[in-house]
């Protein structure tokens, strides 16, 4: 497997692998079981969402690693049971069984996040450090979603000194493109429908961008607008940020979503090439049709 030649920060999209992707990002015919391993072939890391929702058996774990290249990262969220049903308490058994479950992966483990509920509100913050600090040692992130969390409020200071302290990161989370995507812009997509946008919206939270850093890794996902070259405003603004903390010495962990992820890989390329422009990051591989990307990707003129 040729490694990824992205250097300093990690980049990567939410799923590795759709089988619309077979022709668009894959060579074609590429099968099902191989869309991780080409995959890695292209990007150097991918969020686990999936173990939000069930863990996977320990053959999963294991092809996993052995589909990946050492220096490939996983960012898996911790399971719903823990942070939604449970809220964070009585969960031991459960949040050992999650990290015993990904283990085997070693080196490969990028940070594990918790995503936190909108109900999970400012009286919520000593539970949370509790949480935390009954953690084996590993890299974490936090991402919230209670409105108080991203004014300029003692709640937002609170939880931002409380991850700071225990060197865990702030999940970033950038919702502008999304929702500021409305049905007119979207009628000509082939990737997607109205009716699938205003889904992609609802669940999506609503919040103010705020970025605000609490360690070495700052941890952003980007939910952007389903017309590829309308993103192009915020990713500029994106890449001198993440340039910025590379030149400061963090490591950052980008994922591109898109409303159904079909253009995420073509969003990441193009923030990738921004980022270029600041700094050296590497070069992203070619996508493999043909040893060329799609004469399609370049939308932003």
């Amino acid at each position: 497997m040729d490694p990824v030649t992205v250097q300093n920060y990690f980049l990567g999209c939410p799923i590795w692998g759709r089988k619309d992707w077979v022709g668009e990002l894959f060579p074609p015919k590429t099968q099902a079981r191989d869309f991780l391993e080409r995959y890695a072939e292209l990007f150097n890391c991918v969020e686990g969402n999936t173990t939000f929702y069930g863990l996977p058996s320990p053959n999963a774990v294991a092809r996993w690693r052995e589909q990946t290249p050492p220096t490939f990262a996983f960012c898996f969220k911790f399971p719903r049971v823990i942070t939604h049903d449970r809220r964070l308490r009585d969960a031991d058994a459960d949040t050992r069984m999650f990290i015993d479950t990904l283990a085997p992966l070693g080196e490969r483990l990028g940070p594990s996040f918790v995503q936190l509920p909108p109900s999970f509100a400012p009286p919520g913050l000593p539970v949370l450090a509790a949480y935390l600090d009954g953690l084996p040692a590993g890299e974490y992130a936090v991402e919230v979603r209670h409105p108080a969390f991203f004014t300029d409020t003692p709640a937002r200071a609170r939880l931002d000194d409380m991850l700071a302290e225990r060197g865990v990161d702030r999940v970033l989370i950038d919702t502008r493109g999304l929702h500021g995507a409305q049905p007119e812009q979207i009628e000509a997509l082939r990737e997607m429908t109205v009716p699938a946008l205003r889904e992609a919206q609802a669940k999506k939270p609503r919040v103010p961008l705020y970025c605000g850093v609490t360690g070495e890794r700052p941890f952003v996902r980007y939910i952007g607008h389903p017309r590829v070259e309308a993103n192009e405003p915020l990713l500029v603004e994106w890449a001198a940020r993440i340039a910025e903390w590379i030149r400061a010495g963090k490591r950052p962990y980008v994922f591109v979503h898109m409303p159904n992820d079909f253009y995420a890989p073509r969003v990441a390329r193009r923030l990738h090439a921004l980022v270029s422009a600041h700094i050296e990051v590497g070069e992203l591989p070619a996508w493999p049709r043909g040893g060329e990307a799609p004469p399609q990707l370049d939308l932003f003129g």
